[in-house]
């Protein structure tokens, strides 16, 4: 077994911390995403609490980026796509009745047309 210096940990947290933020999410939204609470989030991104393996995976889904990435092992390369923000915000406006949905794809064009 490999020892795992104590800064693997805050590193990695720190990381998660930068990820998440540069996501737009919040660590409450992070923590829904995964099953945990918020304060689980806030000890990981301390480095106080260690990420189990079974999560690193879901982890590095909700942020967007790969396992390896995740763990400081690449250069973070976003995965193109849609941010996880922008997912959960299409996942919302699906559950909203048929005109409001309407409503919003209206507003969405109308602003994507203004703006090219």
């Amino acid at each position: 077994m490999r020892f795992v210096p104590p800064t693997f940990y805050q590193e990695l947290g720190t990381r998660i911390a930068r990820f998440r933020q540069e996501c737009g999410l919040t660590q409450v939204q992070l923590a829904e995403s995964l099953g945990v609470s918020q304060q689980t989030i806030t000890s990981v991104e301390k480095g106080r609490r260690r990420v189990s393996v079974s999560q690193l995976l879901p982890l590095s889904k909700a942020l967007g980026l790969s396992v390896e990435a995740l763990l400081g092992q690449q250069k973070a390369a976003k995965k193109r796509g849609p941010t996880p923000k922008l997912i959960r915000q299409m996942e919302l406006i699906s559950q909203l009745p048929k005109a409001k949905q309407r409503f919003v794809m209206e507003m969405l064009d109308a602003v994507l047309k203004r703006a090219s």
